[in-house]
C-alpha cells in the first residue's frame, strides 16, 4: 500500500521503519521539512517528503503528531479523498500539550481528532509505548505476542488499520467504534500494559471512563517523583500496578 506518515517522533519513526520493512511504499514527513528527517526513519526504504506530499495519493495516512498539535495539521487533509484511511496514534496528556476543554469535558480523544480534521479517523498504536513498538514486535504466531486495540467507525478502515498493526509486529484486536476508543486511552487497563490477545478484550471491558483521567494524572505525578527515568519494563509494570 501507499502510506504517508505525518510525524517523525519515536512512534512515527518506528512505524516508518516497520511498515516499509513489511513492503509498503512509505513516505514520511514532519513540520520542519524532509531534509531534517533522521536517516533512522528511512533505513528500510521509506522516503522523506514534504507534509503535503505525504498525504497526496495515499491509501493510508498515519497521523503521529502530539495530540495538541492536531489542529495545526488539519489543513493538510482538506483535499485528501474520503476513501483514504487516516489513522490517529496520539494520546491526550494535558501536562504536556496544555488542557483541551472539550476533552476534559468528556469528548473521546479520537472523536475530537476527527472533528479537528473534519473527517473520520481510526485509532491504532496509541496503546503501546514507543519502546514497545520499537523492540517487541514479532512475527504472527509467536507465543506471547503483544496485542493492540484498533477502533474505527468504518469496518473497512478498521480492517485496514488492523492489517497494518499485524504487519508492524503485533496482534490486532477489533475494539469497535471510535466512540468506544476511550477504553484504550491513558491510563486504562489496556493502555501500555503489553497484554496478549486473550488478555486485551477483558482489559478493554474493565475500563472505567470516570477513573481514567484521574489515573492518568496520578501516574504522571508518580513518574515525576522517580529519581531516574524508568526502563521500558519498569514503566509497563507501573502501568499495570494501577489496575491490581
Amino acid at each position: 500500500m501507499k502510506l504517508g506518515i505525518i510525524g517523525t517522533g519515536a512512534v512515527g519513526t518506528t512505524l516508518a521503519r516497520a511498515l516499509s520493512a513489511a513492503g509498503h511504499d512509505v513516505q514520511v514527513a514532519n513540520s520542519r521539512g524532509p531534509e531534517t528527517i533522521d536517516a533512522d526513519a528511512l533505513d528500510f526504504g521509506a522516503h522523506a517528503v514534504s507534509a503535503r506530499e505525504a498525504v497526496r495519493d495515499k491509501e493510508v495516512v498515519i497521523l503521529s503528531v502530539p495530540f495538541a498539535r492536531v489542529p495545526d495539521v488539519a489543513g493538510l487533509f482538506a483535499s485528501v479523498p474520503d476513501d483514504t484511511v487516516v489513522i490517529d496514534t496520539s494520546n491526550y496528556f494535558p501536562h504536556l500539550g496544555g488542557p483541551i476543554d472539550a476533552v476534559d469535558d468528556g469528548r473521546v480523544e479520537s472523536v475530537w481528532v476527527s472533528e479537528q480534521l473534519g473527517r473520520p479517523v481510526a485509532k491504532a498504536w496509541n496503546a503501546a509505548l514507543a519502546g514497545t513498538l520499537r523492540t517487541k514486535g514479532v512475527p504472527e504466531g509467536t507465543p506471547g505476542r503483544i496485542a493492540l486495540p484498533v477502533a474505527a467507525d468504518s469496518d473497512e478502515a478498521r480492517r485496514v488499520a488492523m492489517r497494518l498493526v499485524e504487519e508492524s509486529g503485533f496482534d490486532a484486536h477489533d475494539a469497535g467504534v471510535l466512540a468506544d476508543s476511550w477504553r484504550q486511552q491513558p491510563m486504562t487497563p489496556a493502555y501500555c500494559t503489553e497484554l496478549s490477545l486473550a488478555e486485551l478484550a477483558p482489559a478493554l471491558a474493565a475500563a472505567d471512563r470516570s477513573r481514567a483521567p484521574r489515573d492518568r494524572d496520578r501516574q504522571m505525578e508518580r513518574f515525576m517523583t522517580l529519581g531516574a527515568a524508568p526502563t521500558l519494563d519498569e514503566t509497563v509494570a507501573l502501568n499495570r500496578s494501577l489496575h491490581l
